[in-house]
């Protein structure tokens, strides 16, 4: 064992928090801010840079990898929300319990405006390169959407909101869909990649009219990051309008409406366990023990039964080895 080993197994055992809602909340906190770290890292080298060292695909990577990292790295103590918006929705829809709730909304919060600050300080001589030492909103020199989500001129009002709703929606609608035990989930440890991806399809579909935020933390500690070092009032009204309130409010009713639109057009509808009806979803977790079914009718001599041969069940039924029994059930 190495003295590093050592060192660490002694002292260990001495600072593990033995609270499950400070264990999460910590992991929660540290997945967060490996997000906001990647993404806005990943948007500034875009933006500061005049897209010679990236552009808005690298941007969207950076936001899609750094979910991905940041899953991996709370996904099992926490569940890697990162985002009030999912916090809520699954505690409506009875899948996380409300007294969890405001504890991930203050550590999602709080990563995100530490982010902010790390992000800022690594590009901070970038930045005055770039502006000059002017930090603005909106402009050729504008650099405030490194950190916050901003529209474009055109946009409405009523737009912006169906925009953040519908973005919202979708995402939690398929993110539900993923980690559904019925449906066809990825592997163990596939959930982060393909959730990553999901972001940055988003990015690469549902940004152009105001960034894509979907995520009330995300966007409102790095905006008020930017308000506090001097981008001025213009990161809450940009083109002379409340658009602030936008990321924030709609995410959440757009998350639950996804997750309420999967459970009841798809979850709810899944067949009984231990059914295998023709035209009916069979999860992987029931394809491999019907598998496993299948090698327990092989002869211990590896003689295979005859699908037409019939064997007698524990319950009494007939059972041939196509698993079809004469009760009028379907293994």
């Amino acid at each position: 064992m190495s003295s590093l080993e050592t060192w660490v197994d002694r002292i260990g055992p001495r600072l593990r928090i033995h609270s499950p809602l400070a264990r999460q909340a910590v992991a929660e906190f540290l997945g967060t801010f490996v997000l906001i770290s990647f993404g806005c890292s990943g948007t500034a080298q875009y933006i500061l840079s005049d897209g010679e060292n990236g552009n808005v695909l690298t941007a969207n990577w950076g936001w899609g990898i750094g979910l991905c990292m940041g899953m991996y790295v709370a996904f099992g103590p926490s569940g890697a929300h990162f985002n009030p918006a999912v916090s809520v929705a699954f505690a409506i829809v009875g899948r996380f319990p409300w007294r969890s709730v405001p504890v991930y909304i203050l550590v999602q919060f709080l990563a995100s405006f530490v982010a902010s600050i790390v992000v800022y300080g690594v590009y901070y001589d970038a930045l005055n390169d770039f502006d000059g030492g002017v930090r603005v909103v909106i402009g050729p020199n504008a650099t405030a959407s490194i950190w916050a989500t901003y529209p474009q001129e055109y946009l409405s009002v009523g737009n912006a909101i169906w925009d953040q709703l519908f973005a919202t929606y979708i995402v939690i609608l398929c993110v539900t869909a993923v980690i559904d035990e019925r449906n066809i989930r990825p592997p163990p440890g596939m959930e982060p990649f393909i959730v990553g991806l999901l972001i940055f399809t988003l990015g690469n579909c549902l940004c152009y009219n105001a960034g894509g935020a979907i995520n009330p933390t995300r966007d409102f500690a790095p905006r008020l990051f930017t308000y506090m070092v001097g981008y001025g009032n213009e990161v809450w009204t940009p083109y002379g309008w409340h658009f602030w309130w936008i990321p924030i409010v709609m995410p959440l009713i757009g998350a639950t409406l996804g997750a309420l639109t999967y459970i009841f057009l798809v979850e709810i509808h899944h067949p009984p366990l231990g059914t295998a009806e023709i035209g009916q979803d069979i999860s992987i977790e029931q394809s491999k023990a019907m598998e496993a079914e299948k090698d327990k009718v092989k002869d211990p001599q590896t003689k295979e039964i005859n699908a037409n041969e019939q064997v007698n069940t524990d319950d009494g039924c007939v059972m041939n080895a196509a698993f079809i029994d004469d009760c009028g059930t379907t293994n």
